[in-house]
């Protein structure tokens, strides 16, 4: 959007017309959008009236699938502003410039996992350390 102000109209347009619905998808300026709520979160995925919904969905599934196993099944506000660090390595591994890259939730954890093994201990944060070592826990010996 050309400025913050209207990607805020935007957004509460969104907002407005999708949280006391119990439906998964809604057509909005032209835009398909598919949505998942969790305790006091809404996740969103916005594609052109073209795209599919279908894989939209496949998308958001397996964002909410893939944070809810790093958070062990706690999706909620706090636990993510907590590991914002991983919402941003699992949306990298699930989609790039608008390309699907992946949509096996399983794997997207795995390769978060990876790539915070890759990052110094010197450039992690206590929110990084603790992200990076559940998966251990998740993938097993």
């Amino acid at each position: 959007y050309p400025s913050v102000k209207e990607q805020k109209a935007f957004e509460k347009n969104i907002f407005n017309k999708t949280h006391r619905t119990d439906s998964e998808i809604a057509l909005l300026e032209g835009l398909t959008v598919v949505y998942k709520s969790s305790i006091d979160l809404y996740f969103y995925v916005i594609g052109s009236s073209y795209e599919n919904e279908l894989m939209l969905m496949a998308v958001l599934n397996c964002l909410f699938d893939s944070l809810s196993q790093m958070l062990r099944k706690n999706v909620e506000k706090r636990a993510l502003l907590e590991n914002m660090e991983g919402l941003f390595l699992a949306v990298d591994e699930i989609v790039d410039g608008g390309v699907i890259l992946e949509s096996d939730p399983q794997q997207v954890v795995h390769r978060v996992a990876l790539r915070g093994e890759d990052v110094p201990l010197t450039e992690q944060t206590v929110g990084c350390e603790f992200f990076w070592n559940f998966p251990n826990n998740l993938l097993g010996p």
